[in-house]
């Protein structure tokens, strides 16, 4: 997976029948800083719901036809998710530029909570072994 930035979008008035009602995006692919890295690229929206300005991110090659409904489709990639925030575990903050704001998550601005310590893993006894 790779994060991006949805830059245009992409008029089709022909497609292969596996993408109609799919929405074709014009994509920016970014690095960990959230600096651009190399061309843009159209990608196809399996999430129904980015759109312009939206930090996404993306799959590529075979991940990218499997993301769509009908996964035999001629698709290099889709956008599979819509990035509310990005927080580095080493707490140097990457960009600090919150996505673009959206209807669908009007809470994007505000910064991630982390999350909670996951309890510690229980050692499994073999069958048969006494405690």
């Amino acid at each position: 997976m790779q994060l991006a930035r949805v830059t245009g979008t992409v008029v089709a008035t022909v497609k292969v029948p596996g993408l109609d009602g799919i929405k074709l995006l014009l994509v920016q692919p970014l690095d960990r800083q959230l600096r651009p890295v190399g061309g843009q690229v159209v990608a196809a929206d399996a999430v129904h719901m980015a759109g312009p300005g939206e930090l996404v991110y993306v799959v590529a090659a075979r991940e990218a036809a499997a993301a769509m409904p009908d996964p035999f489709v001629p698709v290099d990639h889709a956008i599979v998710g819509i990035v509310d925030a990005v927080r580095s575990l080493a707490g140097d903050d990457p960009a600090a530029t919150p996505p673009a704001t959206s209807a669908a998550a009007p809470e994007a601005g505000l910064p991630a909570e982390p999350a909670p310590p996951r309890p510690a893993a229980r050692k499994r006894r073999a069958r048969g072994a006494r405690p």
